[in-house]
């Protein structure tokens, strides 16, 4: 339940962003603007200000912001989309992905200032069973302060330790309350992670940036990340890319991120916003970049492309596009069907 209801917010919100951006821009030149929707389906609630309609409809997959002349019938009507110039077109058309990329610098800006960023302490939260720490008589609660003698500063530092003390017995400094305990140990290696270890889980504090700080550091993961998707883009194209998720593999990887906690859910939702944004631009029909690409058309040929031409190129895409929305929902339930197999 909470998966359905994480990923039905963070979907509702990028789509809502992105929509909200060829609505204020379609405001700011005057056009006229029909119906500003959150989903498809029948309406759970709709009202009407001024001349635009805003609805909340059922099928929580997507939205869309109906401006006036654009269902193909063209009118005299200046505020129509179609009547108004060339320039305010291909703003409107380029809001809506750029509203995902800012989503993104805000997003991440927000899970490094005020939500925080989870670092470990060498405060213990957990004790493994079986492990050494847990046979020496160390506890949740216990601050592990120095390893022979070596005062110990943070969570790095410690494992960093505890690497180069392998096989080796060593007396842990351990503060509990206000008396400081010596307890000897020896690591243990453990085949998983391919480390040495005593057997604990640290306790976590938030990290907060301020302003500034989070705001430039969002901008950089951002553009970093909007650089490996480029990346990501041309190996798809020579055949050899990452493999794609569709919304079963979206939904599995919220629900992974909710479970870690909120800073995760943010963190994904900044990188789900920005390749919304993204995948958005690619001139695919249907999508925002196929509209940037016949209005730059429309521009160097001088006349409009007929309607209805434009109209099947825009539906043979949605077909197209809804194709592979099923082939990649299949591959996704497949995967976690054999994942569920196997474990």
């Amino acid at each position: 339940m909470i998966t359905i209801v994480a990923w039905i917010v963070v979907l509702g919100v990028l789509v809502a962003v992105h929509e909200l951006g060829h609505f204020l821009v379609a405001k700011g030149f005057s056009m006229r603007v029909d119906e500003y929707s959150l989903g498809f389906g029948r309406s759970l609630w709709k009202r009407r200000w001024g001349e635009t309609l805003y609805a909340v409809r059922m099928i929580p997959l997507g939205g869309y912001v109906r401006l006036g002349g654009m269902d193909g019938e063209r009118r005299d009507d200046p505020r129509d989309f179609p009547n108004r110039p060339l320039g305010q077109r291909f703003l409107v058309i380029l809001a809506g992905p750029v509203m995902n990329v800012l989503l993104a610098v805000i997003l991440y800006a927000v899970a490094f200032g005020p939500v925080g960023q989870p670092v470990p302490t060498t405060t213990v939260a957990h004790t493994l069973a079986g492990y050494p720490a847990a046979r020496a008589g160390i506890r949740p609660g216990d601050r592990i302060v120095s390893v022979d003698g070596h005062p110990i500063r943070d969570w790095t530092n410690l494992q960093k330790t505890l690497q180069h003390h392998a096989r080796q017995r060593i007396a842990v400094g351990v503060e509990r309350g206000h008396h400081l305990h010596h307890l000897s140990l020896t690591t243990r290696y453990d085949r998983q992670v391919k480390a040495w270890l005593i057997g604990i889980q640290p306790a976590m504090r938030a990290v907060h940036l301020g302003l500034l700080r989070a705001v430039g550091r969002g901008a950089m993961d951002t553009a970093r990340l909007a650089g490996a998707w480029f990346g990501a883009m041309v190996h798809l194209l020579e055949g050899h890319g990452p493999s794609v998720e569709g919304p079963v593999g979206i939904a599995v990887q919220v629900r992974i991120a909710a479970n870690l906690g909120f800073y995760y859910l943010v963190l994904l939702s900044a990188a789900l916003s920005l390749n919304l944004g993204l995948f958005n631009i690619l001139p695919f029909p249907v999508l925002d970049g196929s509209r940037l690409v016949l209005i730059g058309l429309e521009g160097v040929r001088k006349k409009a492309l007929n309607p209805n031409h434009e109209g099947l190129i825009h539906l043979a895409g949605m077909v197209i596009l809804l194709l592979m929305v099923v082939l990649v929902t299949f591959h996704d339930v497949a995967s976690l069907v054999r994942a569920r197999g196997s474990s």
